[in-house]
């Protein structure tokens, strides 16, 4: 069960490095919220990928800062990689993005997690 879950980051990563070696002609563009569509592509991304390495990792053994760390690596990496793609380059506001939405992710898989079953008296 465990090799699937990292099958499951592995492939991410994969489909993550896919889409940043494409030059930006070959992106899609959304017009007038073109910027925002993809810097919240950015944020959803790392997120999965963070939750997806968070569930992957042995629990109770600081999956979370694990994944975090992971995901800001890959974030790093990625912004490195995308310098080598004609019209493309590596943005510091790019992994930080990234990190951010690897948080996020983290901060509510946790906040799920704590209250997904309430004690009754407590409402």
């Amino acid at each position: 069960m465990r090799l699937k879950r990292w099958l499951l980051v592995l492939a991410w990563m994969a489909a993550i490095f896919v889409v940043s070696d494409r030059p930006p002609t070959h992106l899609p563009h959304f017009g007038l919220i073109d910027l925002l569509v993809k810097k919240g592509a950015h944020f959803l991304a790392y997120g999965l990928l963070a939750w997806l390495v968070q569930r992957a990792w042995w629990p109770g053994q600081g999956s979370w800062g694990w994944a975090l760390m992971i995901t800001a690596v890959y974030a790093m990496s990625d912004e490195y990689h995308q310098t080598f793609i004609p019209g493309r380059s590596g943005s510091v506001a790019d992994v930080l993005i990234d990190i951010s939405g690897g948080l996020t992710a983290l901060l509510l898989s946790h906040w799920y997690a704590h209250n997904r079953y309430p004690v009754i008296g407590n409402r």
